[in-house]
């Protein structure tokens, strides 16, 4: 009921239109803050797997250079040992062979790390986004 100057009286549950606006606007502009927050933290999320990814494939990187160091002084050692076998090379295959695995192991490591974080962007919130827009859109109508 209005008092007699046309708004409302002195604890009446009723709001006026403003205020009603100036309500809705606080909390799209506080929803709108929490999913950029959100589209952050799944950001860093992504690219500290991606960090991961990379550090992993330079663990890879140097486990194959050791691998092809190796393999080259047994090569060496191979021919040099062809006409005499009284040599090491065998021991030097050996080292090349574990370190080929390890390098394919943090290798299989950092392609598991990569798919997990990529593409780069924020499902979560690009999806929070679409309901949010949804909800809105249902409220219009």
């Amino acid at each position: 009921m209005a008092s007699g100057n046309g708004t409302p009286p002195p604890g009446s549950a009723e709001k006026s239109l403003g205020e009603i606006v100036n309500e809705v606007s606080e909390k799209a502009t506080l929803l709108v803050r929490e999913e950029i927050e959100l589209a952050k933290a799944e950001m860093q999320e992504k690219f500290t797997r991606l960090a991961k990814g990379a550090a992993f494939g330079a663990v890879a990187g140097v486990f194959l250079v050791f691998m092809l160091i190796y393999f080259l002084h047994a090569l060496s050692w191979f021919w040099v040992d062809l006409f005499n076998w009284n040599g090491v090379w065998l021991g030097y295959l050996v080292t090349t062979g574990i370190l080929l695995l390890a390098g394919m192991f943090a290798g299989l490591l950092a392609v598991r790390f990569f798919k997990k974080g990529t593409p780069p962007k924020p499902d979560l919130a690009i999806e929070e986004a679409k309901k949010t827009r949804a909800v809105l859109e249902e409220a219009r109508h």
